[in-house]
C-alpha cells in the first residue's frame, strides 16, 4: 500500500481551507484518510500553516511520499530540511494576536448605568394607566 501526505479540500467556493493527511494513494482526494497532521488556509494574511511535526517525521520515516504542494509547504515549516537533514529555512511570518484596549474607570463608569428594561418601562405604562381611575376612586 502507497502512503500519501496530501491536501484535503475543504471550505466554500472561493475560498479553500485544506488539511494535510496521511491517505492511500488510491483514495480520492476527499475521501478518507488515515491521519490529519496539519492544516494550510492560504486565503489568510499571511498564509495558515500548522503541521505536527512529529507525526510528519514518522510518516515521512516509513515511506510516506508527499505531494508536491504539501512538500513545499513543509519545506516553509523546516519539516522537508530536517527530514533530508538539510539547514532550516528562515521562520513563519504569524499574525499578531488582536490585543483589547483596556478600559479607564471613567470610560467604564457611564456604561455601567442601567437602562431601564423594555419588561419595566410596559410594567410602568399600566401601573399609570391603572393610577387615574384608582385615584379617581380615592377621591370621591
Amino acid at each position: 500500500m502507497a502512503v500519501k501526505i496530501r491536501l484535503l479540500r475543504m471550505g466554500k467556493i472561493r475560498n479553500p481551507q485544506y488539511r494535510i493527511v496521511i491517505a492511500d494513494s488510491r483514495t480520492k482526494r476527499d475521501g478518507r484518510a488515515i491521519e490529519y497532521v496539519g492544516i494550510y488556509q492560504p486565503k489568510e494574511h499571511p498564509s495558515v500553516i500548522q503541521v505536527k511535526s512529529e507525526r510528519v517525521q514518522y510518516w515521512l520515516s516509513v515511506g510516506a511520499q508527499p505531494s508536491e504542494a504539501v512538500q513545499r509547504i513543509l519545506e516553509k515549516t523546516g519539516d522537508w530540511q530536517q527530514f533530508k537533514g538539510l539547514p532550516a529555512p528562515p521562520p513563519l511570518l504569524v499574525k499578531e494576536p488582536k490585543v483589547k484596549p483596556e478600559v479607564t474607570e471613567e470610560e467604564a463608569k457611564p456604561a455601567a448605568t442601567p437602562k431601564k428594561a423594555k419588561s419595566d418601562a410596559k410594567a410602568e405604562t399600566t401601573e399609570t394607566a391603572e393610577d387615574p381611575a384608582g385615584a379617581g376612586a380615592d377621591a370621591s
